[in-house]
């Protein structure tokens, strides 16, 4: 086997977190791919990673590798991606983002990538879930929120905050809460695309504090939560930058900022830096650049 490609498949079983999941990805049967491994280990005479009925992980030798293993490979694709930059970037790119982040500012970065690239096909889907990049067969990922898995390749552009929120005439009404405490005083308007306990999530002088909820209103998209707001139904809690437009205008006012938890991270995500293609690689580039200019993903002050 190529050194290059036995540690490609290295590097996917890490990724994909089993030897099955790997000969998947890597259109391959599951004994090629476990002899591609077992022989790896056998010529460097170290065991790379532990193998259970459930799961795997990788060693200290195993880590050091795969840490080597990137950079190599990723030099190397840069190098073949150079030799043909001079063709025309063609083919199908899919991207996945939150609903309503995708709708306000990937899809402007799409159509701006579009024109740029007008041989590249792009499907754009727009979900609140965090799809499986392989199982969906996604190129690229905008994700809001920590990263769960660390295999994936990913490009920090910005940081979001989770807010309170309410208008003017529901705080002249109620007036403002002091204390999370206070909330169960209040008219809660409570968004959640999935079914979960109503409860949220403050910060009191460093310790994170979870308060209980019973909504009046719960919704499953925040923007019906954020018009809600608006009407003067009660409080509600988006992040950041699906708030800042009401914010800036003032339809909204920021309640409690001192209990706020940390930012969120947003990322730029890929499965693999490994044989990227350049159609991939260029939307990459383009969006984090792009990314990287919004005042909503600087969070708040």
């Amino acid at each position: 086997m190529d050194r290059l490609d036995e540690l490609a498949v290295f590097l996917a079983i890490l990724e994909a977190g089993s030897l099955t999941a790997a000969a998947k990805r890597l259109s391959r049967s599951g004994p090629a791919v476990t002899r591609a491994l077992n022989g790896l280990e056998e010529r460097l005479g170290v065991r790379l990673i532990e193998r259970t009925t459930r799961n795997l992980s990788p060693t200290d030798a195993g880590r050091r590798l795969a840490e080597q293993a990137r950079r190599l490979l990723a030099d190397y694709d840069e190098a073949v991606v150079a030799t043909g930059s001079d063709q025309p970037l063609r083919g199908r790119l899919r991207v996945t983002a939150p609903v309503m982040f995708g709708r306000k500012h990937v899809t402007p970065l799409v159509i701006a990538f579009m024109r740029a690239f007008p041989d590249i096909r792009v499907e754009l889907v727009l979900a609140d879930g965090n799809l499986d990049l392989i199982d969906a067969d996604l190129d690229v990922a905008i994700r809001i929120g920590p990263l769960a898995d660390s295999a994936m390749i990913a490009r920090r552009v910005g940081q979001v905050t989770r807010l309170l929120v309410a208008s003017p005439a529901y705080l002249a009404a109620h007036g403002a809460p002091d204390s999370p405490e206070d909330l169960t005083r209040h008219v809660i308007v409570f968004s959640t695309p999935h079914p979960r306990p109503p409860e949220w999530r403050f910060v009191v002088d460093g310790r994170e504090r979870v308060v209980r909820l019973t909504p009046h209103l719960i919704v499953s998209h925040v923007e019906s939560a954020l018009l809600a707001a608006r009407d003067g139904m009660g409080l509600t809690r988006p992040l950041s930058y699906q708030a800042a437009d009401d914010l800036a205008s003032g339809a909204l006012v920021r309640v409690m900022p001192h209990t706020e938890p940390p930012p969120i991270p947003v990322h730029v995500v890929v499965p693999s830096a490994r044989l990227m293609p350049g159609r991939v690689r260029a939307f990459v580039d383009h969006a984090t650049d792009h990314l990287k200019t919004l005042e909503v993903l600087r969070g708040v002050a």
